[in-house]
């Protein structure tokens, strides 16, 4: 079953979303297994990274979550929902294109924190507005290069100064890797780049004791969606995956504590998760 044909200006805003995507507000239960964890989250305001925000904190941890200013709104209901759980949460606003944002956010993280355990690198950005390959501009391509790869460097070398032995780096990448659609080829192109680093990161950070996995969602009802894809594409949104629908945030959120895990996941690194509806990560 797909979505009503909707649409918003980018990053979008989960409020204005019919129907609102699920981020486990009422479903998910921890049980201590991040407990006295420090995580940044990335794109911690909307979608996934909501989701893993209130799972992390359900599970003991104190987050942190980076956003664009105009996703304000967005944050302090994650906030608020973080704050519920007894948990420390610091709202940190800016654009990530920026290399000194990106560094200064990790600081602010660690500050705020009292230190950093987990990294999520979620924040990312698609436009599937076009026909050809010729309709690509610069613009977009420095949008999504810079959203979704250079922000994903700058802050993980920020990062690398707070993490120590246990700690773990998540990265979000898509089934878009394996399964590029003609419309996202710039975008898929970043996610098949994720991969790559993240096992390239995973051999280098090893013997510093820092796990490195990635996640891979497939079609997930996020404000992205309404934000970036054409209206009438969203009746369908999910429909040609093996279990014939669009997951929802939550559905990921227990993969992303799985790879957090110093216990449960301790012997894992340089993995790609698939949480994509039955399509293939391989």
């Amino acid at each position: 079953m797909g979505f009503d044909p909707q649409q918003q200006d980018p990053p979008g805003l989960t409020g204005e979303m019919k129907p609102r995507p699920d981020h486990g507000e009422k479903s998910y239960r921890g049980s201590g297994r991040l407990e006295g964890q420090r995580a940044l989250i990335t794109g911690g305001d909307s979608g996934i990274g909501r989701a893993v925000a209130i799972a992390y904190a359900r599970e003991g941890a104190d987050v942190a979550i980076s956003y664009l200013p105009s996703e304000e709104t967005d944050a302090r209901e994650v906030a608020e929902l973080v704050e519920a759980e007894g948990r420390r949460v610091v709202l940190l606003p800016g654009d990530l294109r920026d290399e000194e944002t990106c560094r200064s956010v990790v600081a602010d993280a660690a500050s705020g924190l009292g230190g950093l355990d987990v990294l999520v690198n979620n924040a990312g950005f698609q436009m599937a507005r076009r026909e050809s390959f010729e309709d690509v501009t610069t613009d977009d391509l420095d949008r999504v290069m810079k959203t979704n790869l250079y922000a994903l460097v700058w802050v993980t070398q920020a990062a690398l100064e707070h993490l120590s032995s246990g700690a773990s780096i998540i990265n979000v990448s898509s089934i878009q890797a394996y399964q590029p659609s003609t419309s996202l080829m710039d975008y898929a192109a970043t996610k098949a780049a994720i991969n790559n680093m993240t096992v390239n990161l995973a051999a280098e950070l090893g013997p510093r004791g820092i796990r490195v996995n990635a996640v891979a969602p497939g079609p997930i009802w996020t404000p992205l969606q309404p934000a970036t894809q054409p209206p009438e594409k969203l009746e369908k949104f999910g429909e040609d995956t093996p279990l014939g629908r669009a997951g929802q945030p939550a559905e990921c959120a227990s993969a992303f504590v799985f790879l957090a895990s110093p216990h449960e996941a301790s012997y894992v690194s340089a993995t790609v998760l698939g949480v994509t509806g039955g399509k293939p990560v391989f």
